[in-house]
């Protein structure tokens, strides 16, 4: 009798284990409600602004659908099965946040196979793919609006701050962190940026060619601490794609004595996209320039909205105030966060 019992509890302590390891890491949560199934995939759970984007997402739907969520760990061929999973599960839309933008059509042709709506967001598929199926929306912003805007922060802090030109030569000598390379976002920051300093009268001058960071804290730590080792106070602007680079550039040039609060005479002007919670307070202190509030809440009520809508077989505008573009696209203006304003950004996470 013994011996049975010991067999047992081995075979349900297997059997749990089993279980755990077959759920993986893909952190897969579902909400009970009386409505459709949704199935939502996020590229990366630990992004800064994906993780403020993810709860929005949750507490909207709350109540008004079941939600299978996802944690895809940038990883493409685990979101292709998270996808193939939902599917199985009689998900009545997909809402995905693309690991890699050139999957689009993968998953595409996976949903238009069982005539499921897929409304991507966060990262655009071509244009291409978007045509490809009638079922097929995007909700995100204009790429190319968050470098312009980045760039008009550059350009009003700097006229405004004669001293910022440490070698008075009248050019901005910048370094610039680029998040993922082929991100629509990524290459229309990098681009756009630069290109409306110069348009508005301004030099600029690159001491470095530009570095991924992969919109990682860390990892643009590490080579600003390069670039300040290398260049020091020749340094008169870091450029960011993204406030999680921009904290971790801030962190490399405080660790140098730069940048502390109350202390502008050691300074060199940091600004990022986002204006995530963490970049506001530094804001607020004064130890960055500014940010472009990527707006989490209104990007999440249009994602929700034309999902529900898409689920229930409506029109994906169907009694809401968004609308498409040629490309079937709903975008949400950014807006460029400075001190003068930084009351916008925090009324955006409240």
């Amino acid at each position: 009798m013994k011996k049975s019992l010991i067999v047992m509890g081995a075979l349900l302590i297997m059997s749990s284990i089993f279980a755990v390891s077959c759920g993986g890491n893909s952190s897969s949560s579902a909400a009970s409600a009386d409505g459709p199934t949704i199935g939502v995939t996020i590229y990366r759970y630990d992004d800064n602004f994906m993780s403020f984007y993810r709860r929005n997402i949750e507490s909207r739907i709350n109540g008004k659908a079941n939600l299978i969520i996802n944690d895809s760990q940038n990883n493409q061929a685990q979101q292709n099965d998270q996808v193939d999973v939902m599917i199985q599960k009689d998900a009545k839309a997909l809402a995905i946040n693309l690991v890699d933008p050139q999957a689009a059509q993968t998953i595409i042709d996976k949903a238009k196979a069982k005539n499921i709506p897929v409304i991507f967001f966060n990262k655009q598929p071509s244009a291409q793919a978007m045509a490809s199926y009638d079922k097929t929306w995007y909700v995100g912003t204009t790429p190319e609006e968050s470098g312009d805007m980045q760039g008009k922060i550059v350009v009003d802090t700097w006229k405004a701050n004669p001293t910022w030109d440490r070698n008075g030569d009248g050019i901005i000598q910048y370094v610039l962190l680029k998040g993922e390379p082929g991100h629509p976002d990524a290459e229309a920051r990098t681009s756009h940026v630069t290109l409306y300093i110069t348009n508005n009268g301004l030099q600029v001058e690159r001491l470095e060619p530009e570095q991924t960071a992969m919109w990682d804290t860390a990892k643009a730590k590490d080579i600003v601490d390069a670039w300040m080792q290398k260049h020091g106070d020749k340094i008169e602007y870091i450029f960011c794609n993204n406030d999680a680079m921009a904290l971790g550039a801030l962190q490399s040039v405080q660790a140098l004595g730069y940048n502390k609060e109350g202390d502008t005479t050691k300074y060199i002007p940091i600004v990022g996209v986002d204006a995530i919670p963490e970049m506001i307070n530094e804001i607020k202190k004064g130890t960055v320039a500014g940010s472009v509030l990527n707006d989490p809440v209104g990007q999440s009520q249009a994602l929700v909205d034309i999902t529900l809508n898409a689920a229930a077989g409506k029109d994906p505008l169907d009694g809401t105030t968004w609308t498409l573009d040629e490309v079937k696209a709903v975008r949400v203006p950014y807006v460029p966060i400075t001190k003068n304003n930084v009351n916008v950004a925090e009324e955006a996470y409240k």
